[in-house]
């Protein structure tokens, strides 16, 4: 296990740029790594002039992953966040600037969707994995129960202390929406910090892309939103850009001939059952994840509408899959510079 400290982590990208900068001239050659982080597997993909500087740089962008499963994971009993949330209602805590960012702008994202990106649904998500576990529904009255004890309005960040404060009992942040693209962006500009600009980070349908391939316009991406078996999948060409897919072709349950999404939705505490997918296109990894999660949620109407208002460009696509078994795909907001093919 790697774990580096912030002078250890600073005097390691040092070495390591210093290094790629002096293999400049040299002709850069692909290199693939994969490591299992946050319950699913990262893919990194660089381009170095030889392994010598690759696997380095590579093993330094996981410990960034690993560093931030650690602050974020609903799993690890001892990670920043389930600390957090094991504190006493209504008592201010103090916690990390990387725990505080996706706090923030987890709670933004909630403001901007209205609920439908929101990371207070830990309770809801907790009851809906046992549900998909025992394929049972749960008794309403548990289900509503979860419900209650969520919500983003219960949440209280002060940004000139860096404290958070959880208003009611039982409360359970669940960071599983969002998570993974922000570790995929720390990944890809620890890379770029190193001096390894030409280089991708994937988590499953979550991707932070930089520099296109040397000699390339930008970085193929196909989209295949209802697994391998999706008809007419999208090719998209980016760079510079984040590129979330959200859907149930992989986590999904059928509980008496209705198939459930693992993706909650807010409103009823149970799995979304329209067999829908979203893909972001946007600047950050980060976004796109989160919005691809909110999106999922809202219909086609809505959704268009939070894109259209966001600050940042952003490209939604949203995959319909038809009870007569046809496709179609809705799409809506603005092209980001790094979305170099239009949908």
């Amino acid at each position: 296990m790697i774990r580096l400290c912030a002078a250890a982590w600073l005097a390691l990208v040092m070495a390591l740029a210093a290094r790629a900068s002096a293999a400049k001239g040299a002709a850069l050659q692909r290199f693939e790594f994969i490591e299992p982080h946050m319950g699913t597997l990262f893919q990194i993909v660089l381009f170095a002039p030889d392994a010598a500087v690759a696997k380095p740089a590579a093993k330094a962008a996981f410990a960034r992953i690993e560093a931030l499963d650690r602050i974020m994971s609903d799993y690890d009993t001892d990670s920043e966040l389930n600390r957090l949330c094991r504190q006493p209602p209504r008592t201010a805590v103090p916690v990390g600037a990387e725990l505080f960012d996706i706090l923030q702008r987890s709670i933004a994202l909630a403001e901007k969707t209205n609920g439908a990106f929101d990371i207070t649904l830990g309770p809801v998500i907790r009851l809906w994995r046992e549900t998909r576990r025992r394929k049972k529904l749960p008794p309403d009255a548990q289900r509503l129960a979860a419900m209650q004890a969520s919500g983003f309005s219960k949440l209280r960040l002060n940004t000139a202390d860096h404290t958070v404060t959880l208003l009611n009992d039982g409360m359970q942040l669940d960071l599983g929406g969002i998570a993974k693209g922000y570790a995929a962006e720390a990944a890809l500009a620890a890379l770029k910090q190193q001096g390894f600009p030409h280089a991708m980070v994937a988590a499953s349908g979550d991707l932070a892309l930089g520099d296109a391939p040397p000699g390339a316009k930008g970085w193929n991406v196909k989209v295949s939103p209802f697994g391998e078996n999706s008809p007419h999948p999208l090719t998209l060409l980016v760079a510079h850009v984040g590129v979330s897919t959200s859907g149930d072709a992989e986590q999904f349950v059928e509980i008496g001939g209705v198939r459930y999404s693992h993706i909650v939705d807010p409103a009823t505490g149970l799995g979304l059952t329209a067999p829908v997918a979203v893909t972001i296109v946007t600047r950050s990894p980060t976004l796109a994840d989160g919005l691809a999660t909110a999106c999922s949620v809202l219909s086609f109407a809505a959704a268009k509408n939070v894109v259209e208002a966001s600050d940042e460009s952003v490209r939604l696509i949203v995959h319909r899959r038809n009870a007569d078994g046809s496709f179609q795909t809705e799409s809506a907001g603005k092209n980001p510079p790094g979305l170099i093919s239009s949908p």
